[in-house]
């Protein structure tokens, strides 16, 4: 295992800094402190060849312009909360409305626009950075000093860990997930509507105006958002208006289990998602319009990546009957995704 740490730039009188990690089969992590972003990851396809599969930028400083949340940390809250407001313990609180009436990944400067602190971890068999972040009181209009942890980890196993801890000192909404655009034919090598997605849900939650949760929890069978089976992600586009945006019900909740595998049969390249989460959002870059210039110059138009964000549901602070996102002082917040590549 190796690791690299480079100073790029500053903001707000701190340093930037990129930490590349390698394991010994090649495979490479770049990750930043700004966001605790994964700027990229280079995998092997069958023939062992490396390319980064996950969209972004080559400069710390294209990450400040258009930047749909390119592999960056969410917090405090991940997908949208409904009119930007929820009450708790008897109490209102107005969040910034930063997508039309909703609130979206945390408001105006969520945690992928804030500076972590990072520190070196690992051993002879893993190597990561633990990034660290203390959300004040008030912060996006949420309740309670959040202290955070994101630990990400590159084993020999060929696996991305990213483990999550949070603690409040007032009771709170917590919802944390990374949001990693992922194109395993290699970034801006086309679109990813042939990929072959499999997802371990048997419900999913339909959605109003907004993309807001309805608060149904839907059977998929026979519906064209059942990827039970391994299926390609664009055979049934046509019948979902405006793509794929929603979150899955996991069949299994609250213990690391398979979630999610997705296979691009031109490389070779596979990948399974492990998570403790009960949702997992599975969004198809509908909003992605070619007005975005990557790495190496490449153009992100739509359907140019998928994005697979484990987490707890969407709109949940004003749906009860959801698995609750409620942090209360004493209590640790702690979540696990892991990431896994193979080829066949």
């Amino acid at each position: 295992m190796t690791v690299k740490e480079e100073t790029v730039a500053a903001l707000e009188g701190k340093e930037i800094k990129f930490f590349k990690l390698e394991n010994s089969h090649g495979l490479q992590a770049v990750l930043m402190n700004y966001g605790a972003t994964l700027i990229s990851l280079f995998v092997p396809d069958r023939q062992g060849q490396l390319a980064d599969i996950t969209l972004g930028f080559d400069t710390f400083e294209e990450y400040l312009g258009n930047n749909p949340y390119f592999g960056a940390t969410i917090g405090r809250y991940a997908n949208r909360i409904g009119g930007g407001r929820f009450v708790l313990e008897g109490k209102e609180y107005q969040l910034a409305k930063n997508e039309g009436e909703s609130h979206l990944h945390g408001g105006i400067k969520g945690f992928d626009k804030v500076i972590w602190e990072a520190q070196l971890v690992g051993n002879s068999h893993s190597a990561g950075i633990k990034f660290h972040y203390l959300s004040p009181d008030g912060e996006e209009g949420y309740p309670g000093n959040l202290d955070c942890q994101v630990n990400y980890l590159l084993t020999d196993d060929n696996e991305l860990h990213i483990s999550y801890l949070a603690k409040t000192d007032k009771t709170t909404h917590v919802n944390l997930t990374h949001h990693s655009y992922f194109n395993l034919a290699g970034q801006g090598e086309g679109d990813i509507l042939g990929h072959e997605l499999q997802i371990w849900a048997s419900r999913y939650l339909p959605v109003r105006q907004g993309l807001i949760p309805t608060g149904e929890l839907a059977e998929v069978n026979g519906t064209p958002f059942d990827f039970r089976q391994p299926t390609k992600i664009g055979e049934r586009m046509d019948q979902v208006p405006g793509g794929y945006d929603h979150n899955y019900v996991l069949d299994h909740q609250g213990v690391l289990n398979l979630a999610a595998r997705v296979f691009e049969p031109v490389s070779g390249r596979l990948m399974e998602l492990y998570t403790t989460e009960p949702g997992l959002q599975f969004y198809s870059g509908n909003f992605l319009d070619g007005s975005i210039k990557g790495k190496a110059g490449k153009i992100y138009g739509k359907y140019a990546a998928f994005c697979l964000e484990p987490q707890h549901f969407p709109d949940t602070p004003n749906n009860p009957h959801f698995p609750s996102s409620i942090l209360r002082p004493g209590e640790t917040y702690q979540s696990l995704t892991i990431f896994k590549f193979y080829t066949k």
